[in-house]
């Protein structure tokens, strides 16, 4: 159906309904840019999710990463960051397809309907002026008959009356005559214009009309057609990035089914495992038996080579069930850091623990002649230090030998060092070996370059392996002293069955085990005074008596081991430590155990940590043979 032939006089309805036409593609244009924008902050807040929780730069990211759990939720925020790309994608597809050719459109659309509707009303003006015309030439003609009918009369009126004149009589009959001439004339013009504007009017019906309102209905329908690809245009742009959406979710789909349990179990165990053995049993205490002390060294040594009695073994509450949880923490306290280097070279002070006659890498003592030892210390006090310590080393930034790492995790560590210094080797020999063949070609080749010019950069490379493999020298010796420390299954087979034949001797010290702490250093201590108890040979009920959680509760004075001098001054400002100035006399409770720190008394009331390097220690005789 045609608009010229059905809404010939509908032009002011088809021009509201044109522009209602526009105002909805302006409508469905803000649609689409809103949801573009829609479409543009999604992938915003995608983008910033995935980068919230992705691992941050440090050490802890290449702990994580040994995980298949922790990587596969990496991988699942990579999938999410691209899955936000498509969003963005879409947001751009709509910009560029549908709302910039919306936009355009638009122009065009409405310059086409103003000029459509422009003509519309031009014919609409013409028409209406000629029918102003006719109407002006009907009225004309009706005049003139009128006019002429009353000339016709008079004459007529003149000629009958007999008193009038004959010269009256023929003005009357001319004026008549004139008269019916104008109305002559006055009806052909209005016959002639008649025709014309019928001729007018057929053409702005028939013609004009129908061919203005055929090119808007033209308009409108490209507008449709127009607003359907738009809208198929928007599905599509969903349906592009469907597959590259369906890949991003089967990303996700595959992380989640390669975490394996089983592999990140075991690698809880390579990650945490210190190669420290159990402790052994802890002994029951009987302090309902009176206790004999010795006061000098023949004593411990007659206590020593004397038969003890033996002893029931009960299991004993261990140091983590200790009530007063305030009185552990503050235990727990000591530097978290290494200790500072000295302002100047000193030399070696006698506190080396390490380089003492009874390190930890000597044959043990007998089980029998360590029972006196253990009862003499506070063993559960010495537990308690002994993991503070430990702690306090894991805090801070440890040295470059790993000591303060237990042994599997030093090993782990040095060896990891150790390969990371190959590969640089390796690396430097290819460099040296490419710039070998490069001076080789110089030399046959003069023209090429100069061979001269590579040999600074051999030079500097060679210095460099020089470098490196002295590094690896020193960590391979690291990695071969903590192996050889590292108790082996043979030797935990063979210590294992000492405990259980050995009946007449029980050891209870389970924090100075293997005579190594948890932090891998030489830690059991022992006091200037050996006490030697007589113990209970009837065995005793397995349950915890309230003695034992009053012990733990009550952290008792340390012994006095030694005395240090002060080389340096040191101002003591971390957590732990304790200021000195130079020539201060301390007494020392506990020595260094190769974390760079020892433990010293100021008059029998404060104490604190200093750094070995910065003091002169005097141990007494019994402290060091013990």
């Amino acid at each position: 159906m045609s608009w010229g032939s059905e809404l010939w006089d509908q032009f002011d309805n088809l021009e509201k309904h044109t522009q209602w036409g526009i105002e909805f593609v302006e409508k469905y244009t803000k649609f689409v840019k809103e949801r573009s924008e829609i479409e543009t902050n999604y992938a915003k807040q995608i983008r910033n999710l995935s980068k919230k929780y992705q691992p941050k730069k440090n050490s802890r990211e290449d702990e994580e990463s040994k995980y298949s759990f922790c990587r596969a939720f990496l991988t699942t925020l990579n999938e999410l960051n691209d899955y936000a790309g498509q969003h963005e994608v879409i947001a751009e597809n709509l910009t560029s397809q549908i709302i910039a050719e919306l936009s355009r459109y638009l122009q065009d659309i409405k310059t086409e309907r103003k000029m459509h509707f422009h003509d519309g009303r031009k014919a609409q003006q013409h028409i209406e002026s000629s029918w102003k015309q006719l109407e002006s030439c009907k009225r004309r003609f009706e005049r003139d008959c009128k006019e002429a009918d009353r000339a016709q009369q008079y004459f007529e009126k003149m000629d009958a009356d007999i008193n009038v004149t004959k010269a009256d009589v023929e003005k009357a009959r001319q004026q008549a005559q004139m008269r019916h001439q104008m109305a002559s004339d006055s009806k052909g013009d209005y016959s002639s214009y008649l025709q014309k504007f019928n001729q007018e009017q057929n053409d702005h019906y028939y013609t004009i009309i129908p061919n203005i309102f055929q090119k808007l209905q033209d308009m409108e329908e490209k507008r449709i057609e127009r607003i359907g690809v738009c809208m198929k245009t928007f599905a599509d742009v969903d349906r592009q990035v469907l597959p590259i959406v369906g890949k991003c979710l089967d990303g996700m789909t595959k992380a989640a089914e390669s975490i394996e349990p089983k592999d990140d179990s075991k690698q809880v165990v390579e990650s945490y495992k210190s190669g420290f053995e159990p402790p052994g049993e802890v002994e029951f205490e009987d302090y309902g038996q009176a206790m004999k002390r010795t006061a000098s060294d023949t004593s411990l040594t007659n206590s020593r080579e004397g038969k003890e009695k033996p002893v029931s073994k009960s299991k004993g509450k261990l140091w983590p069930f200790i009530k007063n949880k305030n009185k552990l923490m503050s235990l727990l306290t000591s530097p978290h850091q290494p200790p500072p280097a000295p302002p100047a070279s000193s030399p070696p002070s006698p506190s080396a623990v390490p380089n003492d006659p009874q390190s930890p890498n000597q044959h043990k003592e007998p089980l029998s002649h360590r029972l006196n030892d253990f009862m003499a210390s506070k063993p559960k006090m010495h537990c308690l230090r002994s993991l503070r310590r430990g702690l306090s080393l894991k805090l801070g930034s440890g040295p470059e030998d790993f000591s303060h790492l237990p042994p599997e995790q030093r090993r782990k560590k040095l060896q990891g060092k150790i390969d990371d210094l190959n590969k640089d080797i390796q690396k430097d020999m290819d460099q040296r070996d490419a710039l070998t063949k490069m001076k080789d070609v110089y030399v046959k080749n003069p023209q090429m370059g100069d061979p001269a010019s590579v040999d600074p950069r051999l030079l500097e490379i060679g210095q460099n392996i020089e470098k490196l493999q002295l590094e690896v020298q020193k960590f391979e010796g690291w990695l071969a002293e903590v192996e050889e420390r590292m108790p082996s299954k043979s030797d935990t087979q063979r210590r294992s069955g000492i405990f259980e034949t050995q009946n007449n001797t029980t050891v209870s010290n389970n924090c100075a085990q293997d005579r190594e702490s948890p932090d891998g250093s030489y830690t059991e201590e022992q006091n200037s005074e050996t006490q030697v108890i007589k113990v209970n040979t009837h065995p005793v009920p397995t349950s915890s008596t309230p003695e034992f959680d009053d012990e733990f509760d009550d952290e008792e004075t340390l012994p006095t081991i030694g005395t240090c001098k002060a080389l340096y001054p040191f101002e003591g400002h971390n957590e732990g430590t304790i200021s000195v100035a130079e020539g201060e006399l301390l007494y020392v409770i506990e020595e260094d155990k190769g974390d760079g720190w020892t433990r010293v008394r100021r008059n029998g009331e404060e104490e604190g940590y200093v750094p070995t390097s910065y003091v002169e220690v005097f141990l007494e005789t019994n402290a060091k043979d013990s």
